[in-house]
């Protein structure tokens, strides 16, 4: 089985740990419920990062709090560069699914939607897919797109 990474962001207004618990919670909510079929037991593991302005409590904790206690997951500090968004947590989970990468949906929350705006609603997804099923009936010899908008040799 195929292990495919979703991807999810979001922001809280200061560095309290109620705060970031709570945010943390609201985007997992989030995760599971645009990726119909995730259940905790199908997770490889869970990475965090938190930009350096967030010191107050792990993110892993409200996860643990929402039932997800054998997922092995990690919190690191994101590396502090100046134009960074503030206030940030950011999340990588792999998944063991059939699902292919067209069909997970990334999740970025409050003011981190402007971290990956290709990525923040199912339209640009669809124009994408599109895009590449209009390229790929060109039938080009020996080349495909593929949704990473580049061509790739097959």
């Amino acid at each position: 089985m195929p292990i495919r990474g979703i991807r999810g962001a979001t922001t809280v207004t200061a560095d309290e740990p109620d705060l970031i618990l709570q945010a943390t919670c609201e985007l997992f909510e989030v995760i599971i419920d645009e990726n119909t079929g995730l259940y905790p037991e199908d997770i490889a593991s869970v990475t965090f990062t938190m930009t350096d302005d967030l010191v107050s409590t792990f993110p892993p904790q409200a996860v643990r709090q929402m039932g997800w206690h054998l997922v092995p997951m990690i919190c690191m500090q994101e590396i502090p560069v100046p134009i960074s968004l503030p206030h940030a947590i950011r999340v990588l989970l792999l998944w063991n699914t059939d699902k292919t990468q067209f069909e997970i949906n990334h999740i970025y929350l409050r003011n981190a939607i402007n971290l990956r705006p290709d990525l923040t609603t199912n339209m640009n997804r669809h124009l994408i897919q599109e895009n590449i099923i209009s390229a790929n009936s060109q039938n080009t010899p020996g080349v495909t797109w593929s949704l990473n908008t580049h061509r790739r040799k097959i």
